[in-house]
């Protein structure tokens, strides 16, 4: 098999992962959502510090923090993808998985509008189609539901800002994310310890199990996906990760039967052709990209 299979394979796998999570963070609603997240953020340091220690690098982890620069770098990713861990968990505990799903779709064209503004990233007149296409659909959304998609933009807006820090990181994957949730720990006992009462009051043998596995569960897509995207072209990268949305929408609707009204009607058909241009934009841009090198 070569490379770019064995890529392939590493994404799509990661990507139902993330896509059917859905699936098992609803088995904990009966835990209050910043109960689950210091959960999954202990274990998942445990999950993360286990690979570095059997990998021998575990020592990188306190080099990474031993600048007080890169110290608050690590410190605001992690409030920001702890930010966006909490927003999925309470948004699958509250019967909002269809509003979840829209912002991962909608993060890619907010990723984009993030490189305009902040790192001077020149968009195309396809790219921006896009993002007013996206723009459209939260209107959409906004006029006919009479709110904003909060929880949509929340989690696109998070997750937007974590890939801007990491942008700013130059750190691997495991090493950055292990370093992230270690200065995270501490806030994390210190709310089961003062808050905890949903997994620890009495609670069956399952429910812990659940939680322990929350570690697995966020650990294992995030290797997979740093194997991919080392043998996969970007755009390819891009395309394969709507698989994500893409089944948490089916969760949403399929499994848990949350309301798909006229407006959600209007507004993913929206994105879906905005994410569309975007796609077909970003791989012309990396023939383009390609050809340019062989000819050089």
């Amino acid at each position: 098999m070569s490379d770019a299979m064995k890529g392939v394979l590493a994404m799509v796998l990661a990507c139902t992962i993330w896509g059917l999570s859905p699936l098992y963070y609803a088995m904990l609603k009966h835990i209050p959502p910043l109960e689950v997240l210091s959960y999954r953020s202990l274990w998942s340091l445990v999950f993360f510090a286990g690979v570095l220690i059997v990998q021998g690098r575990f020592g990188l982890v306190f080099g990474a923090l031993n600048s007080l620069r890169r110290y608050g770098l690590i410190l605001a990713a992690a409030l920001l993808i702890s930010g966006n861990w909490f927003g999925f968990i309470f948004a699958i505990s509250f019967g909002h998985a269809v509003e979840a799903s829209l912002g991962y779709y909608i993060f890619p064209l907010v990723a984009v509008l993030l490189g305009r503004v902040l790192f001077q990233e020149r968009l195309g007149p396809a790219q921006w189609v896009a993002v007013a296409l996206a723009t459209a659909a939260v209107m959409v959304l906004t006029l006919g539901l009479g709110v904003p998609p909060w929880i949509a933009l929340w989690l696109a807006g998070t997750f937007g800002g974590y890939g801007v820090l990491k942008k700013r990181l130059e750190l691997g994957p495991v090493v950055s994310v292990t370093a992230e949730v270690l200065v995270l720990a501490p806030l994390a006992l210190m709310w089961i310890a003062l808050m905890g009462t949903g997994a620890g009051g009495g609670n069956p043998l399952g429910t812990h199990i659940l939680l322990m596995f929350s570690g697995l569960l966020t650990g294992t897509p995030l290797i997979l996906f740093a194997y991919a995207a080392r043998r996969l072209r970007l755009s390819t990268v891009g395309l394969l990760q709507y698989l994500n949305p893409t089944l948490q929408f089916l969760c949403a609707t399929l499994v848990f039967m949350e309301p798909f009204t006229i407006w959600h009607g209007i507004a993913f058909p929206l994105i879906w052709v905005g994410l569309a241009i975007y796609s077909v934009s970003s791989v012309r841009q990396d023939r383009a990209a390609r050809r340019a090198v062989v000819a050089g």
